[in-house]
């Protein structure tokens, strides 16, 4: 078998591949006396059709059955004997087949070369030393009050800010239209309230009833409303106030297992330290991966820049789902949002790269125990087994991309413990 190489960049390659006469007549041979066994023409037993003329009743897919079965074998041998590892399955064309000549066809592929990702102890981070302020655990202890508050009735008094109140309701539009809504929860203040609403209920009774009209503005959100004089007719059937408990013990033990507000705020403290400590990480991470995505010495792979805008957008896609929006209803440009993935999937593609370089050189490997950590790690989060999720993992070809990514977070510990890390200090006082 002949091959040619050659380099159309630094990472798109072209393999001309020539497989040699009796090797492609001995295949043509072979599938022949499969379609031999099975033809039926007229005037032949079955099984009985001489070879030649079977060959020319059934030459496009005898030669469509030898292509597929050569070029494969032909491609990896080759790919193989040249140390060559495409990032992507080649691309072949220019196929030119003739019984009682050569094989040709190109293969046209993508690689990444091995590069030099730099002296690691040369990247500087950052990482915020971060300190819990007393007015961030208040403000959290504040929202746990709210979301254990309930609302009450209200009686004796007129409708005042911060109310909620119960509503029949009447909207009539300029064409006449009545928009009616009866036992309607209104809180005074909402954001989504309209311009103006509030300030026409305060002051009212139980009982009473008034109607007025609001004028929306052009730029209102909502089009059917907006520039239009909407005329509201609105009777109050009850007020109610949002009460929310005191701040003592025993909202504590409330809220949980806590013997004393002291043991809440040191809990509530201890997990906000937590929670900036993981975002600091995650900071440091980021701003490492963008340092290594610059020093990519040459051109991507396309391939694998697609690849990762798509996942993106399949990522998204599965977002929406989960929050119950249909993706398809969504309202969304998907071409555009794809393209606009365009250049955060270089730098991830990039960094990636980068990273299995560094495990490359520094001879990073996974064991099979963290393989095995890892499975059982996911099926826990998932409530499998972690014979299932492997059995499934193996299927689907994960188990390498499994081993993949561990090897690159170990190659990321080793940038972390190498780099240059600088502590700033952060003051959290409202979250």
């Amino acid at each position: 078998m002949k091959t040619e190489l050659t380099d159309v960049s630094e990472t798109r390659k072209t393999l001309t591949i020539e497989i040699p006469t009796d090797v492609v007549d001995a295949e043509i041979d072979r599938v022949a006396r499969g379609y031999t066994k099975q033809a039926r023409l007229p005037g032949f037993r079955p099984g009985k059709v001489p070879q030649r003329l079977v060959k020319q009743r059934f030459r496009e897919r005898i030669l469509h059955d030898v292509v597929h079965g050569l070029i494969p074998r032909a491609v990896e041998e080759a790919l193989q004997e040249r140390g060559i590892e495409p990032v992507d399955t080649p691309n072949i064309k220019d196929v030119a087949l003739e019984e009682g000549q050569p094989l040709r066809f190109t293969a046209a592929l993508e690689t990444v070369p091995a590069f030099d990702p730099g002296d690691l102890s040369a990247i500087t981070l950052r990482r915020p030393a971060v300190r819990i302020a007393d007015g961030a655990v208040a403000d959290r202890l504040q929202r746990l009050r709210e979301r254990a508050g309930k609302f009450e009735p209200v009686e004796g008094r007129p409708v005042a800010e911060g109310d909620a109140v119960v509503l029949h309701l009447d909207r009539t539009g300029p064409d006449g239209q009545v928009d009616r809504h009866d036992d309607v929860t209104v809180q005074l203040g909402a954001p989504g309230n309209p311009p103006g609403f509030d300030a026409n209920l305060v002051g009212m009774s139980d009982g009473e009833a008034r109607t007025f009209t609001i004028h929306f503005p052009e730029s209102y959100p909502a089009p059917d409303l907006a520039a239009t004089d909407q005329t509201y007719a609105v009777t109050l059937k009850g007020i109610r106030r949002r009460v929310v408990p005191e701040l003592d013990d025993e909202f504590a033990k409330d809220v949980g297992e806590f013997e004393s507000l002291a043991a809440l705020r040191e809990r509530i403290r201890r997990d906000l330290q937590e929670e900036a400590e993981e975002n600091a990480g995650r900071q440091v991470r980021s701003e490492l991966f963008k340092q290594l995505s610059r020093r990519m010495p040459f051109e991507l792979p396309a391939s694998l820049v697609e690849r990762e805008m798509d996942r993106r957008l399949e990522e998204f896609s599965r977002q929406l789902a989960a929050r119950n929006v249909d993706p398809r209803q969504a309202g969304i440009d998907w071409a555009q949002f794809r393209e606009a993935q365009r250049e955060p999937a270089r730098d991830a593609v990039a960094s990636a790269l980068t990273l299995d370089e560094i495990a490359r050189r520094e001879r990073i490997t996974v064991a099979g125990e963290d393989v095995d950590k890892e499975i059982e790690r996911f099926a826990t989060r998932a409530g499998r087994t972690p014979a299932a999720l492997r059995a499934e993992l193996e299927k689907e070809g994960g188990i390498s991309r499994l081993h993949a990514g561990l090897r690159r977070e170990k190659a990321v510990d080793l940038a972390l413990s190498r780099a240059k890390m600088i502590e700033t200090r952060q003051d959290i006082d409202d979250l």
